[in-house]
C-alpha cells in the first residue's frame, strides 16, 4: 500500500497506526482463518438410486470433501441427505459430475468464508466482553468460556463448585460445574456434556446458557428451584477442549479430538466413536484420516477417559446422562449400536415425547425423536449407548438446530431462540426423573 507523498522506507513506529486504521476500517473480520474458505461450497445431494449413491461416494472420496451430514460416507445410500462442505477448486469437479448424473443437488451455502463472516459478531462487539456482563449471545472461545466458569466458581459459590476431571492430550484441564443446592441428603444428578465434537459451537453455548437460566431463575422459576433443590447437574460446557481450540484458531469445521497416531499423520479421534461399547463395529472406521475414527482402542483419549471414570466412580446416584451436539434437530436415546428396544423403552419414549412438544411450543420447532440408530443412523461406541450400559436409565443425545440451511455455521443471532427451545425441553426430562416414571 503506497501513501502518495510518503518515503517509501517508513519508520517501524508507524506502520502499526495503519494496522490499527486497516483493522477499524474493514468490515466484519474478513481476516478470520485467513479466508481460507473463500469460494468454499456447502451442497445437499439425495442419491435416488443405489447406483448414485455408489458413484456419489466415490467421488466424495476421490475430491476429499468434508461430510457434514452424515458424520460418515458409509451411512449414504439411496435417498440419504448428504451434505457436504467442498473446496473451491473440487465444487466444479463435483457440480459437473452431479449434473453429468443427474442426481438432484441444492446449494446451500454459495460461499463459506462469507456466511463465516456474516454469522458473527463484530470483533469490536466480541472485546467487550467482562465478566460480569457475559454475552450469552455469541459464541466463546476456550479461553473466554474456562474464565468465565472460574469467575462463576468464585462468584456463586452457594450453587456451584467446579473442578477438573483431568487433562486432555494437549494438556489442558477437563473442567466441570457441579451446579445444585447443597444439601446433607444423598441428591440424585444429572451430566450434561457439549462439544464432544469440536464444530458443532451451539453446544457449548447451550451449556453456558444452561448454567445462567439456573442461576437467573432459581429464585423465580419453582421447576427450577426443585431442579436444584433436588438434584446436582454436572456440566461440561467443553467436552473435546483441544478440539474446540483448534476450530477457532485453525480449521472451523474440526471435528475430532487432536492426539497424535505414530503411523499416520492425520490427527485425532471421534470422542463420540471412542467408548467402550461396541467399539469400532458399525459407523465407526478404524481409519485415523477418517472424521469417524474409532481411535486405536477404547478409552484412547484422555478426555474420553476421564469422563468415563468420574461416570463410573459416581453411577450409583448420576440418573440421566444428556449430550448436546448438531445439526439435525433430533433427541435421540438408546440404541445407538443396534436396532433393539431398551427395556425400559416406555419411560424414556415419553420423556422424549414430551420433551420435544415442549420444545416445539416455542418456536414451532419441530423435533425428531427416537432410538438414536433408526432415527439417525447405527453407529458403534457413542458415549450415550455407554452411559446407559453402565447402568444410567436415561441417556440422551440432542442434535440442535438447523437442518442444513446453515449446518455448523448457526448464526449468533439463533443462539437464543435455541438455547430457550433446549431449556424447556431438558426441564421437561429432569421433571419426569424426579416424578419417577409414569
Amino acid at each position: 500500500m503506497k501513501f502518495p507523498g510518503k518515503p517509501r522506507s517508513q519508520p517501524a513506529a508507524s506502520l502499526p497506526l495503519c494496522l490499527i486504521l486497516l483493522k477499524i476500517l474493514q468490515p466484519g473480520h474478513s481476516h478470520l482463518y485467513s479466508n481460507r474458505y473463500a469460494g468454499d461450497k456447502v451442497i445437499r445431494l439425495i442419491p435416488n438410486t443405489e447406483e448414485e449413491a455408489y458413484a456419489l461416494k466415490k467421488i466424495c472420496h476421490q475430491l476429499k470433501v468434508d461430510l457434514w451430514q452424515p458424520s460418515s460416507i458409509s451411512y449414504v445410500s439411496e435417498g440419504t441427505v448428504t451434505d457436504v462442505h467442498i473446496p473451491l477448486n473440487g465444487s466444479r469437479a463435483l457440480l459437473a459430475f452431479l449434473q453429468e448424473a443427474n442426481i438432484p443437488y441444492k446449494i446451500l451455502i454459495e460461499d463459506l468464508q462469507k456466511a463465516l463472516e456474516e454469522g458473527s459478531s463484530s470483533q469490536a462487539q466480541r472485546n467487550r466482553r467482562s465478566l460480569s456482563e457475559y454475552n450469552y449471545e455469541v459464541y466463546h472461545s476456550l479461553e473466554e468460556i474456562q474464565n468465565w466458569m472460574h469467575h462463576l466458581n468464585n462468584t456463586h459459590s452457594g450453587l456451584i463448585h467446579m473442578f477438573s476431571i483431568g487433562k486432555s492430550y494437549e494438556g489442558r484441564s477437563l473442567l466441570v460445574l457441579k451446579l445444585g443446592r447443597r444439601s446433607r441428603a444423598y441428591k440424585r444428578a444429572v451430566w450434561i456434556d457439549c462439544g464432544i465434537h469440536a464444530r458443532e459451537w451451539i453446544g457449548p453455548a447451550f451449556c453456558q446458557w444452561f448454567v445462567k437460566e439456573a442461576l437467573l431463575t432459581y429464585r423465580s422459576d419453582p421447576t427450577m428451584r426443585k431442579m436444584m433443590n433436588h438434584l446436582y447437574f454436572y456440566i461440561m460446557p467443553v467436552f473435546n477442549v483441544d478440539g474446540y481450540h483448534f476450530s477457532w484458531t485453525n480449521d472451523r469445521f474440526w471435528r475430532k479430538t487432536r492426539s497424535r497416531n505414530s503411523r499416520f499423520r492425520c490427527r485425532g479421534v471421534d470422542a463420540n466413536r471412542n467408548w467402550k461399547v461396541k467399539w469400532c463395529d458399525e459407523g465407526a472406521s478404524m481409519h485415523p484420516c477418517d472424521d469417524t475414527y474409532c481411535g486405536p482402542f477404547p478409552e484412547s483419549e484422555p478426555e474420553v477417559k476421564a469422563v468415563a471414570n468420574f461416570l463410573r466412580k459416581h453411577k450409583k446416584h448420576i440418573r440421566a446422562y444428556l449430550s448436546f451436539h448438531a445439526y439435525a434437530q433430533m433427541l435421540l436415546y438408546p440404541y445407538s449400536y443396534k436396532y433393539a428396544t431398551i427395556p425400559n423403552f416406555s419411560c424414556v419414549e415419553s420423556a422424549a415425547y414430551k420433551a420435544v412438544n415442549a420444545l416445539q411450543s416455542v418456536y414451532g420447532i419441530r423435533y425428531r425423536y427416537g432410538p438414536a440408530s433408526s432415527t439417525l443412523y447405527v453407529s458403534s461406541g457413542s458415549s450415550m449407548d455407554w452411559a446407559y450400559k453402565n447402568g444410567i436409565p436415561y441417556t440422551f443425545a440432542f442434535e440442535l438446530r438447523d437442518t442444513g440451511h446453515f449446518g455448523f455455521l448457526l448464526p449468533e443471532m439463533l443462539i437464543k431462540p435455541t438455547c430457550t427451545e433446549t431449556m424447556l425441553a431438558v426441564k421437561n426430562i429432569t421433571m419426569h426423573l424426579l416424578k419417577k416414571c409414569p
